[in-house]
This record gives C-alpha cells, structure tokens and sequence, in this order.
C-alpha cells in the first residue's frame, strides 16, 4: 500500500530547488516578471516583418565578351577557360554557362552547406582567380564583369506611364523620381527598367561614299576631332583664375549634320551624303510595359536589416508628395508592393497565432478548472515575451517560417506548466499546504520535464543544422520552437509556481481512514481508460502484435502519400515565360508579347499585369527562379485577383498559348515557395559533342511523352538556326591587300554600326552611330554588294573577295561543368507530383542511360534534384539528433533497457502520419518532413515522463504491476491534456498552403503516438521486464 505523506512536513532538500527560491524570492522574481513583459512588447513591436526568411542565393554571374568571334570561338577561348579556374572556387558546387557568339554568361553556384557568412568572401576570391587568368584571355575580351548581387529583392517597383509625352521627356521625369526615391531612408538601390538610350544614328550609302572617294573611316575622324573633348586651359591673371572653354561640340543633330567632310581636295557636308536621325536603340534595349503599355519603371531594394512597413510608408508620403507635382498625362503605377504583402502574411499568421493561444487557454480552462487554468494562462505570455526579445537579438524576423513556429511552439510549451499545475493541484487535493506542493511539483517533475524538454527540442535539430538552401530557409523553426520550450521550462518551474501559490488554494487534508479498501472514485473516461489499460496490459502480446502489425501496415501504405518539394505560394502572381527560336529578334518578342497582352486585356480575373521583354522579371520576390537576358524570351507577371482566379487564368492562358502560340514555349508558374526551380521535371543530358546530346535529349524527350502525365515538354537550347558565313578568298584577299580584320570591320561598320564619338546631353550619351543604309544592311545582296574599300582608296564588292551564304549553327550552348548540357523540361499534369512522375519513368530512364556511350549521362534535375539535396541535409544530421537523445535520456533513465522501452514508440507515430495524409490527400513535403523528425521528439517526451513516473511509483512502495498501472493512470490526465493542447494548437495553420502537410502529420502523429504510450507501452514494459499481475488479495474467511 503507497504510504501517506504529511501535509505539515517539511520535504527534505535534495539540492537547489528553483520553484522554493522563487516563492521565497517573490519580490525579485515579479520584478524581472514585469522586466520581461516590458522588454517582450517592445520587441514585438521593433521585430522586422517580412514574408519569408532571408536566405542566401549562392549564386554569382560572370559575363565577358569576345566581338567577333563564333559560339564555337567563344566557348574554347573563354567560357572554358573562366570555368576551369572558377571549379577552384571554394565550397564550389557547379558551374552552368550559356555561350552566344561573342558572349560568354557563366553561373557560379555554391554548395548549399556554405556558411552564409563566407559568402561574401568567396565571391571576392572569384574575382581575383578570374583576375588572375585576365592575361591569358584573347586580347580582345571585354570584361569579365561580376554580378554577385544576384541574390538582391527588390520589392517595390513603380512602373511609369505616359500620354504625350516621349520617352525622353517620361526618362527625365523618372530619372527625377530616382533621384528622389534615392533619398528615402532604408532604400538601398534602385535600378530603371524599360529605359531606352537614344542614338543619332549616320545612315549612308557605301555605293554613294565609294564614287565620293570618301569611307567610315573618314567621316568618324572627322566627327570624333569635332566632338573631342580637350581641355583649353586656364587663364591666370594674377587676381583670379579664368577657365577657358570654346564651342563646337555636338548638342543636337544639326551640329552633326554640319560637320566637313574632305575628300579629294573637296569639302562635303556630313548632311548632304547621309540621312541622320535621332531616335531610341536600334534594334530596341529590354523593354517594359504595365497593363500593355509602355513604361519606364524604378525597382526599389530595401537596405539588409531595414524595416520594409516603415519604408512602405516613407516611400507613400514621398510619392503622394512627387503625385502632387506630377504633370498631367504621366501616371505612376504600383506593380510591386512586397510591404503589403508583408503586412497582409503577417497579419494572417498573427491572427492564427492568436487563434491557437485561444485554444490552448480555452483547453486549459477546461481541463484545469479557472484558477488552475488562469496559472497557466499567466505563463504564455511570459514565454513569448522571452522569446520575442531573443528573436530581436537574434535578428529573427516575424515571417513565415517563425510565426509558424510560435504557432508549433505553442502547443508545446504549455506543457511544462500544465505539469507543474496538475501536480500542485493533486497534492492540495491531498490536504497539502500552497508553498510545500509547489516545491513538491519541482521535485517531483522538474528534471524528467527539462529531460522532455531538451528531448523535443533535439528532434528540431536537423531543422536547424540542415547544411542546406532549404535549411537555411527554415532555420528559424528551429530557433523560435527551441526557444520557446526552453523558456517554458524556466517559466514552468520559476513563475509558475509563484503564481500558483498566489492563485490556487490549499484544501483540508481528505479522511484517509478506509482508503486501503475504498478506491477512489473515477470519472467514466478515467474507468474506460483504466478497463482498456488493464485488458491491454492482460494481454501485452496481442497489443505488441497488434500495434506493431498496424505499423507495418502505415510502412507499407507510404508509397500512396504523394510527395513534394515546397508547395506553390498562395499569393495571386502567375508568371507566364514565352520562349521563341533563339534566334528570334528582341522585335519579334516584343510582337509575341504583344498578343499575350491582348489576351489579358479585360480579363475580369486580372488585377493588372506587367511585361518583361528581352529578359526575365527583377527578382521582386526573394524565392524568383530569376531569368537572365535574352532577346528570345519574355516573361510577363500578372496579379490575379484571388488564388482561385489566378488558377482559371492559367487553365484559360495554357490553352489559349497553346492554341494560337504552337511555335512559342509557354510556361505558366505560380510563385514558388522555398528556394526556386523553375519547370517541375528536368533531365539533363550531358557530353562532349553537342550534336550526339542533342540527339539524345530527343529521345528523353520521347520517353517523357509516353509516361502521359508530362506536357509542354521543352529543352533550355534548342535547334540550329541559320547564320550568315562570310568565307574569305583569302588568296585573293591578299592580292588585293585586304585582311580578313579589314573585311570583318568592314561588315560590322556598316551592318552593326560603328560608334564615332558621343553628345553629352544632360545626364546621358547619346551615341553617334555610322552604318549603311536599311536596304544595304538588311538583305543578303546588300551585303554581297557592300563596297570594301582598298588601301589605295579603291573600293570592291565584297562578293569579288568573300562568298556569302547561309549556314546552320547553334545559337547558343549551355553547359554544365565544362560539358554542353541540354536539359529537357516539362510541366505536369493537373494532381501529379514531380516525385511520382520521375519514380515512373526512373526505370526507362536508367534503360536508356546505360546504353549512352561513355562520356554521356542523363540527370535528374528540378523539383526531385532540390528535394534530394535537402533531404539528404536533414538526414545527415539526424545520427546528431539520435545521439543528444539518447543522451539526455540515458542521464535520466540510466538503465539501457527503460532507453529501449523508451525509444521503441517513436516509430509508431507514423501511424497516425499515415492516416492523417491520407485522409487529407496532402503531399508530404520537406516541411512535413521536418515535422516527421520533430514527431519523435515529441513522442519520446511523453514516453519518458511516463517511465519516469513507474520509477516514482516504485519507488513508493508499490509492486511493479501496480506501479505501471498507477503512473498510466496518473499521468494520463497531463499527457492527453498537452497532448489536445498540442494537437488543437495546430488547427489554425492546419489549412496554410505552407504548414498544412506539417500540421497533419504533427496532429495525426501526436494523436496515435500518444494514445500508444498510455496503452502499448504499459503492455511493452509488462511483457519487456516479465512483470507479473499479483494474486488479489484473499477475502477473510474465503476458502483456499
């Protein structure tokens, strides 16, 4: 029989006791109590907001130009060369590049375990590796120029629109604007979009200059001594000194127009041999347009650690200020508001955050009673007081990864004073007095609460020390929830206390003289529970059988969870990607465009939209799969009015592109959460010669189809277009005293253009450009009719030197890891996961790979690749993970057969994971993941309070059978109250796009795992230490 305590007596003490100083040190403790509060409302308030965590784009872009040379020329003599150095790059991953003629771009990428810190670092060892091989490069190259900015957001974005005015007069107003914007405090940059540069461009006819004795050469000579800028010198009259300054120089076209040309003894006005205009790039720069008009527009990027609510209201005051002066015809329309994006995704996710704190205080009041329950309720706030100033030193934001994490948390650290409650309240039921229940409750359960604690904050470890993109993303789960459960344990043991004893109140010792005979009475759910635990433990091999068998079952039907990376984002953007034959002109996509445009026009599902031609959208949103320039491609993002219009825009875009668009790639992307990918599925083919890769992508591609459930199937280079060969005789070249170099400038000069010399207008240059006429430089019999002039001032046709004609080549190559590399893309079908489509076509895949010959392989890139990645970087950790557990549990179990007990119901939370998913039809994704490995600590938690108790009861005096049956009925009452607490905190996030899967799996999991520790480990601890059910005692008189 368990011996009574007395009431009166004082307990022994066993060391420092944190809830007995606490009582004794009342005033100090409500001091730091009101401290805290405090210190907690002013970092709510100062807390930066933003609607996802930062992390790093390990990313730099290096381009270096080679003029002149082919694809082939560019590729060996500078692509090659550039990415042989950069693979010395430290925590060097790959490097991908596309080469044009002339034109290199390469793509360093980092591993995604680099420290963030460091990134800085290498990037500035690239410049000085590629520094370094700058000498052995062509003589000619221009650049290399380094973007290691790649990574900056710029989450506001102004476009501005004009009706009468040119687009010079709409450049300086905005260019005033900028400077404006530029003055705001927290904006860092700001970058103009659409902008085009105007030119005075000098068309002549070659024929006509030829017969006037005059070339390019001259007419540049002459503009360029006109124009130069020399300085004239200072007069010193000995008073003052007086700058010296004469005219001349070009201001407008007329002065151009107006220049002497001498040839042949003769003075020709420039004017009068050539036709000279002033107008905007030609052929035009990357354009930009909103609501299908064209724009100028200013990206604002906010400075690192800014506060972006409070620069969306200095950016406001300033514009309603610059609205004032605006003149008439010109419009500013906002296309970017990331503030209120933020504002909007906090204020979502504090009122869930509310919500929960509602129903774990509701569940508390009920389960508690009022007194029991407001002690509780008192120790919440204190929590996320703390955690809300660690946030701020830590330089956490309130974002989407960290509030969730509240949310999470919330759940979990009312448990430890719930404990704490419960034990108090249970002794003063017992006649104990307040302070001595108090200091009993931290006897009792403080060290198996803190062994809980740490357990469960050990299963976020491979959250937080994930060495990757992923993992850096959603650090913060692991630092606010770790947070969070450490503090609720201090809060558990110092405050809540100290408020338990002001609030609860002692009660009279209960009559104990029958209780040996006379069982206490039970509540129906309590008796249940005790029948159900008694037949369980009655029959420990069938419930072990039973219980493992349904395991089995969960392991078995884990293939039918669908699974995914990140889900798309719930906010209402579509970004629509229009790719053409990468030979297309800048002109012809901005056509392209331009019927995208009148499809959207009046669209009752469109907020509004905006157009980027010849590039891809500024990163506006920090997980953009931003596209690099291309004069081939278009990208358009377009607002929608609601999640569910911008999904009936992208089933009405998909099939009108495809419709009436069969020759352009269309693609149609939600924005992403998590770091970006692009296309879903990807392959990439790689190997030497482009042309066998090429052909085997075509057949990839031809395997993609027949799986059925892939469609806009699309590689990222495609066929070989035309180009115009000029093969040099170079015998007769020679005879003639022409080079190749003079014939090549030649060509240039008059087809491309040549710069002569600059006007300084204002704030800008304006070229001077000298090229032949639009019949000459646009045919193919121009061209073989151009007039190359000799050294002796005597001019031939080019064709007399030099055949021209078409030849097929490849316009661009991208390679990966100094291979040329074609990767297939595609989009899938309507409920598909990138996942179960790749595990389908694994199999043929690897068929067909194994049959390439050596030096090629096929790849799998996108969604699957990424999701690899992370998944490996939460795996690796996990040993870390299992060793801290094992750890804290052997310190506080100290018995490897109780840290086996222990352990062993872990696994069965998948159960409940199982059936959760199911039911709900959620993908299981990397955050769901996460909540798989957070599971087990949460499991292990309420495991170890529960062996722990059978010790306690041991320890009283009771037979082993007894005491598992009274620590099962004494802890049940704690263990499914914070257990609810947990499972109902999660509710509010439960239909969040993000935490949904996440919530499912903790909910379902939490729910069958802890109904598994009442009953199967009660039955498991029977069956593992052979304990026995004793005889009932024997009435008197009974017959033996």
């Amino acid at each position: 029989m368990k011996p009574m305590s007395d009431p009166n007596k004082p307990t022994a003490p066993t060391g420092i006791n944190l809830s007995d100083w606490s009582i004794r040190h009342r005033a100090l403790v409500l001091f730091f109590m009101l401290v805290i509060a405090v210190a907690g409302i002013r970092s709510y308030f100062n807390l930066g907001r933003n609607e996802d965590p930062p992390f790093t784009v390990k990313t730099m872009v290096i381009e270096a130009m080679l003029p002149g040379a082919s694809v082939e020329e560019t590729t060996h003599q500078l692509t090659d060369r550039i990415e042989k150095k950069l693979q010395e790059t430290p925590y060097f991953d790959y490097v991908k590049s596309y080469t044009v003629a002339g034109k290199t771009t390469i793509l360093v990428n980092l591993l995604g375990s680099t420290p963030k810190a460091q990134v800085a670092g290498i990037w500035y060892q690239v410049r000085k590796k590629v520094g370094d091989i700058k000498p052995y490069l062509p003589s000619t190259t221009v650049g290399p120029f380094f973007d290691d900015e790649f990574g900056d957001t710029y989450g506001i974005i102004y476009a501005f629109t004009a009706d009468g005015f040119s687009h010079r007069e709409l450049r300086d107003y905005v260019e005033t604007v900028r400077d404006e914007l530029l003055r705001v405090p927290d904006v860092a940059k700001i970058d103009t979009l659409g902008a085009q540069d105007e030119k005075i461009y000098v068309d002549f006819s070659t024929h006509h200059l030829s017969r006037l004795g005059i070339n390019g050469v001259m007419i540049a000579a002459a503009l360029q001594a006109q124009n130069a800028l020399v300085p004239s010198g200072t007069m010193d009259t000995g008073k003052e000194q007086i700058l010296v300054q004469p005219t001349g120089r070009f201001n407008t076209v007329d002065d151009v127009a107006r220049v002497t040309v001498y040839a042949g003894g003769k003075k020709i006005r420039l004017g009068d041999i050539a036709t000279i205009t002033r107008t905007y790039s030609d052929p035009p720069q990357t354009r930009f347009r909103v609501n299908g008009h064209d724009a100028i527009g200013l990206a604002l990027s906010m400075t690192t650690g800014g506060n972006v609510l409070a620069l969306e209201q200095n950016i406001v005051a300033k514009m309603a200020e610059l609205h004032a002066r605006m003149p008439v015809g010109i419009e500013a329309h906002l296309v970017a508001n990331q503030p209120k994006v933020v504002k909007d995704a906090v204020g979502d996710f504090t009122e869930a955050l509310f919500e929960a704190i509602a129903i774990v205080l509701g569940i508390s009041f009920l389960s508690l009673g009022g007194r029991a329950g407001t002690v509780v309720a008192f120790c919440i706030p204190f929590v996320l007081a703390v955690v809300f100033t660690c946030m701020e030193i830590l330089g956490i934001d309130l974002q989407r990864v960290s509030l969730g994490a509240l949310i999470i948390a919330l759940g979990l650290l009312v448990d430890d004073a719930m404990i704490t409650v419960e034990s108090m309240v249970s002794k003063l039921e017992e006649g104990w007095s307040l302070p001595r229940a108090a200091t009993f409750a931290y006897t009792s359960t403080a060290f198996p609460m803190l062994t809980g604690t740490l357990v469960t904050v050990a299963g976020f470890i491979p959250v937080g020390f994930a060495h990757s993109i992923a993992g850096e993303y959603t650090f913060s789960l692991f630092a606010v929830v770790g947070l969070a459960l450490i503090v609720s344990w201090f809060v558990a043991v110092l405050i809540a206390p100290l408020i338990g004893v002001t609030l609860l109140r002692a009660r009279p010792a209960r009559k104990t003289a029958d209780t040996s005979t006379t069982p206490p009475k039970r509540g129906r759910i309590m008796a249940l529970f005790e029948r159900c635990l008694l037949t369980s433990m009655r029959h420990p091999r069938t419930t072990v059988l039973l219980s493992v068998g349904a395991l089995g079952i969960s392991v078995l039907l884990v293939p039918l969870i669908p699974q995914q990376f990140f889900p798309a984002s719930d906010r209402p953007e579509l970004l629509v990607n229009l790719s053409l034959r990468q030979s297309a002109s800048i002109r012809a996509t901005d056509a392209v465009s331009q019927k995208l445009d009148a499809m959207l026009r009046g669209d009752p599902d469109i907020d509004h939209w905006s157009s980027y031609i010849g590039r891809g959208a500024i990163r506006f949103y920090l997980p953009l799969d931003e596209q690099l320039p291309n004069d081939f491609f278009t990208q358009t993002v377009i607002v929608t009015k609601s999640t569910q219009a911008r999904e009936r825009v992208q089933r009405k875009l998909d099939a009108a592109l495809s419709r009436d668009m069969p020759d352009v790639v269309h693609g149609l992307f939600p924005l992403e959460l998590g770091p970006p990918v692009g296309w879903p599925v990807q392959y990439r083919v790689s190997g030497r010669d482009p042309d066998k890769v090429r052909q085997y992508a075509h057949d990839v591609a031809r395997i993609m189809a027949d799986g059925g459930n892939l469609h806009l199937i699309n590689f990222d280079w495609g066929d070989p277009a035309r180009k115009l060969r000029i093969d040099v005789r170079q015998e007769e070249a020679h005879r003639l005293g022409l080079s190749s170099a003079a014939i090549a400038l030649a060509i240039n000069s008059a087809v491309t253009g040549t710069t002569a010399t600059q006007v300084r207008d204002s704030i800008y240059l304006v070229d001077v450009v000298l090229r032949a006429n639009h019949d000459e430089r646009q045919s193919i019999e121009g061209l073989r009719n151009l007039d190359i002039r000799l050294p002796n001032n005597l001019t031939v046709p080019l064709s007399s030197v030099a055949t021209v004609g078409y030849v097929e080549d490849y316009p661009l190559i991208w390679r990966r890891n100094r291979l040329p590399t074609m990767t297939i893309q595609a989009q899938l079908a309507n409920g598909v996961q990138a996942n179960t489509e790749v595990s389908a076509l694994a199999g043929k895949i690897a068929a067909f790979a194994a049959h390439l010959p050596p030096g090629y392989s096929v790849a799998v890139g996108g969604t699957v690749e990424e999701s690899t990645k992370s998944q490996k970087s939460v795996i690796a950790v996990m040993p870390v993970m299992a060793l801290i557990m094992m750890a804290v549990l052997m310190v506080q179990l100290q018995s490897f057969k109780r840290l086996l007990l222990v352990l062993s119901v872990a696994p069965f939370g998948l159960i409940g994971v199982v059936v959760a998913l199911l039911i709900t039809r959620n993908p299981i994704g990397f955050i769901a993941l996460l909540g798989l490995v957070a599971l087990v600590g949460m499991i292990i938690r309420n495991s170890v309070i529960l062996v722990h108790q059978i010790t306690i009861e041991q320890q009283e005096g009771r037979s082993e059978w007894d005491a598992v049956v009274a620590a099962a009925m004494i802890r049940f009452r704690p263990i499914m109250l914070t257990a609810v607490a947990a499972i109902l905190g999660m509710l509010p996030i439960a239909s969040s796009v993000f935490w949904g899967p996440m919530a499912d799996v903790i909910m379902g999991g939490l729910a069958v795992a802890t109904a598994l520790t009442l009953i199967f480990l009660p039955s498991l601890y029977v069956l593992w230490f052979h304990v026995r059910e004793p005889a009932p005692p024997k009435v008197e008189g009974q017959a033996p």
